[in-house]
């Protein structure tokens, strides 16, 4: 495959990179009595290695190959199993070489097996932090998937199969993480929790999940952080940012720890856009993993975040050009006032696992997470509307040449929150071998926990609108209406909406699972099935709350069946009942007030999968397809203003999700992993049984082209792009008014974000020992066009009327433009 073959595969939208691809196998070789080893020979074709004085060893090994890896010692029996792991993947295993019976002659396992089976999209970490993106991460990746929709490239949240930004569970290491409460702009978003340099496996669940996640309905995330086994660091820096890691581990193994910083400035796509602005943001966090392991049966761990977000921005003008071609309009803006916005947050977590046997093991987690969090902006905007020079001879063609002022707006916050949420968990899960010793014949999990939810909540907002010197009255159906200046108006001159309320709210809440694995032959077709339920019982409770306690139960079942063909194909189907008890936010309403009997949104999940492997150009593809449906009931309809959600606080609609998700992955280059999805949703609603409409997440289609590539002559230069393509969304009118009146729609969200790179260490096999390159896993600097074509996307709309108050025009607020970043990456 040529370069310029690729440029013109680029040009429909599609490149990226190459590297060396290898995995690790690290774990403590332990005897008959479970004591550690030392001095076993592990064996890889070529590589090899030795255990140390606690049975530890660690040996890297191709990825993407099956390798045999041999065990040997000169008292016990040799020990050999085969495994396929995917690139830069750890894998644990912990033999038992016993020296007075014969060991097994072969262990297949496969790391991507269970992923396949149970319907996990693995991301590989290289991945992550290469592709280019806004805000680069874990995300970022997501993005790309057809079952998720984002139309916000500066915010981190997701949508998953027609569910709001709240209902997808994240999990770092088995810990569920939390994200800021009051955040209403992607602007406002410095960084997620997770630090893509601390990453060692991500696996997503669209739909369909195990009992042994919680209680949210649409999607789950399960990341797990790396444990370092030699010191090593990194550094990035570029015109967003910056960030660094380093790792280490103690001479006699027991002790690690990975420590990494982050820092981001969102200047750079801000001033990129219409608002004139001066702009001060500090995006910063520091993350921390340590792991001791005292002995082979023990090991305890602690996971903290400290991150600060602060947000200020003093607009100045901002000008937008709309209308047609005929009639250009100009939405002319001046502004006085500013915006202070904090959210600091502080997260900690201790892990403790305890092995009795290789078959079976206790998890105890306890963690903390406390935010603190404060909007203040006072923001008045003198509005009007502009005279478009349409004179194609004229030297100001296209500029603003007289504007007419026609109202102004006036918005005001003190809003305060402090939360703290504290959890504690155990969790257990014993395994019963086959009696090839080749898999899980029989696997039982359970896991109990109780969390205590803490909030102080101050909201004081209101927002005053003047149009051709008259106060606009709220959009209010019981009030006199303002048909100023043909009749008067005798009514209260009151703000156009307004909100004032403090809240003080405890949640306890007990939740656990139990499910139950097998895998078995029907016939000549492998069965693997999973079944089990969960429970949560929650109790709310406050100042001036009458309390109220609720339950839910929820059965979950996954089947997989792989029928012997020749083909290499797999069948998934999953389903259940999958409840949402509602958090802070979701209890809410609009006016501030908390309502306690707020009950569990429930949803039936039914999804149906085809995964089938192939190689072609002899090279490994996977091509995936997922059929689901999802039935809602007790719905808590909510309202989306840029990634502000606002929620009714009741539960008098029900809704439907319905849709179809496709996925090709495979190596289109050698060596790299690239994938084209393309996703199918429709979700409606029927409120108060008035009818099913859209609901604010119905994005019809997607389409998401994620592509690694180099240049075959110059194999230094990588080149990505991640490409997204979507259907607009729902919420072209105002959040006040009501969705059965107004069913507008954005309009399509087109980007195109594209990455090169130049990599010094690209050869380094071949360097002489010595060469100062050789101390660099990776030496890299490269170019980021984000918005490549410089498409116009928007968010929502801005609502303003004309002089006589009796039209109103939807201009609107577009996204970022075309961007370039410089950055530079180095490890070692």
């Amino acid at each position: 495959m040529t370069f310029s073959r690729l440029t013109i595969a680029f040009l429909l939208c599609f490149t990226a990179q190459v590297f060396s691809q290898t995995a690790r196998i690290q774990g403590i070789i332990l005897n008959d009595n479970n004591e550690p080893i030392e001095g076993v020979t592990v064996v890889a074709d070529t590589d090899k290695t030795s255990s140390n004085s606690n049975g530890y060893y660690l040996l890297k090994i191709p990825a993407n190959q099956e390798i045999t890896v041999r065990f040997t010692h000169i008292t016990k029996k040799v020990y050999q199993i085969k495994v396929k792991l995917s690139p830069n993947e750890v894998f644990e295993f912990n033999p038992v070489l016993k020296s007075d019976e014969e060991q097994l002659s072969e262990v297949i396992l496969n790391s991507r097996s269970r992923k396949r089976l149970e319907g996990a999209i693995a991301i590989d970490p290289v991945v992550i932090r290469k592709i280019p993106g806004a805000n680069a991460g874990v995300e970022n990746i997501i993005k790309s998937f057809g079952s998720v929709s984002s139309n916000n490239e500066l915010s981190t949240q997701y949508s998953v199969r027609g569910g709001s930004y709240d209902e997808n569970l994240v999990y770092v290491n088995e810990i569920e993480v939390y994200r800021p409460f009051l955040v209403r702009s992607g602007q406002q978003e410095g960084l997620s929790f997770t630090n893509s340099d601390m990453v060692q496996n991500v696996e997503f669940y669209a739909g369909g999940f195990q009992s042994k996640y919680g209680d949210k309905m649409s999607s789950v995330l399960d990341i797990t952080y790396r444990t370092p086994t030699k010191f090593g660091a990194s550094a990035e820096g570029s015109f967003l940012g910056g960030s660094a890691s380093v790792e280490a581990v103690s001479p006699n193994q027991k002790w690690s720890f990975l420590t990494g910083v982050r820092y981001r400035d969102n200047s750079l796509f801000v001033n990129s856009q219409e608002t004139e602005t001066n702009f001060r943001p500090t995006f910063a966090d520091v993350q921390t993993y340590v792991v001791f392991r005292p002995s082979s049966k023990w090991e305890h761990s602690f996971l903290g975040n400290i991150a600060q977000n602060q947000y200020r921005n003093e607009p100045i003008f901002r000008q937008t050009n709309f209308g047609t071609i005929d009639d250009p309009i100009a939405l002319v803006i001046d502004y006085e006032g500013n915006e202070n916005v904090q959210y600091n947050t502080t997260f900690g977590a201790f892990k403790s696992i305890f092995k009795p046997t290789e078959n079976l093991n206790f998890r105890f987690i306890a963690s903390a997470y406390h935010a603190v969090e404060q909007e203040y902006f006072d923001i008045l905007a003198g509005y009007g509307y502009g005279d478009v020079n349409t004179n194609i001879g004229s030297n100001n063609l296209g500029e603003v040449e007289y504007v007419t002022r026609i109202g102004n707006q006036l918005t005001h916050a003190r809003n305060d929150l402090d939360g703290l949420i504290v959890n504690f968990e155990t969790k257990a899960t014993y395994r019963i071998l086959d009696k090839e010793g080749k898999g899980n014949k029989h696997l039982f999990d359970f896991g109990i926990k109780y969390t205590r939810e803490d909030f102080r909540d101050r909201l004081v907002e209101y927002e005053v609108i003047d149009s051709a010197g008259f106060s606009m009255a709220p959009p209010n159906l019981d009030i006199i209406r303002n048909d100023q200046p043909y009749t008067s108006f005798e009514g209260p001159l009151v703000p156009f909406q307004s909100v004032r309320a403090t809240n003080f709210v405890q949640v306890d809440r007990y939740s656990g699972y139990l499910q139950y694995g097998n895998r078995m032959k029907w016939g000549s077709t492998d069965v693997t099935f999973n079944t089990g339920a969960r429970f949560h019982q929650w109790s709310v409770s406050g100042e001036n709350i009458n309390s109220s306690t609720q339950q839910t139960v929820s059965p979950r079942a996954q089947f997989s069946f792989k029928p012997a063909w020749k083909r290499d194909m797999l069948f998934r189907l999953s389903g259940g009942f999958y409840h949402q008890p509602p958090f802070y936010r979701e209890m809410r309403a609009p006016n501030g007030q908390v309502n306690p009997d707020v009950k569990a949104q429930e949803s039936i999940h039914l999804v149906a999968s085809h995964d089938y492997s192939f190689k072609m150009w002899q090279r490994p593809f996977r091509l995936t397809s997922e059929v689901f449906y999802k039935w809602i009931s007790d719905v808590n309809t909510f309202t989306v203003d840029n990634v502000r959600i606002r929620y009714a606080a009741n539960n008098n609609a029900e809704a439907y999700a319905k849709g179809f998700d496709m996925r090709l992955n495979g190596e289109f280059v050698p060596g790299t992993e690239s994938w084209f999805t393309f996703g199918y949703l429709k979700t409606e609603e029927n409120i108060d049984n008035r009818g099913f409409i859209a609901r604010p997440t119905d994005q019809r289609l997607k389409f998401g082209i994620l592509f690694q590539d180099y240049m075959e002559k110059i194999p230094n230069v990588k080149v990505y792009i991640n490409l997204v393509y979507s259907t607009g969304l729902p919420g072209g009118s105002p959040s006040y008014a009501d969705p059965y009146v107004f069913q507008n729609r954005l309009n399509d969200y087109r980007r195109a974000d594209v990455g090169f790179s130049y990599v010094f260490t690209e050869g380094n096999q071949n360097r002489p020992d010595g060469h100062w390159l050789k101390r660099f896993k990776d030496l890299s600097a490269g170019l980021e066009i984000f918005n490549l074509f410089n498409n116009q996307n928007s968010i929502t709309n801005t609502w303003v009327r004309d002089t006589f108050t009796s039209r109103q025009f939807g201009v609107p607020n577009y996204l970022t433009t075309r961007v370039f970043n410089l950055k530079f990456t180095a490890r070692i």
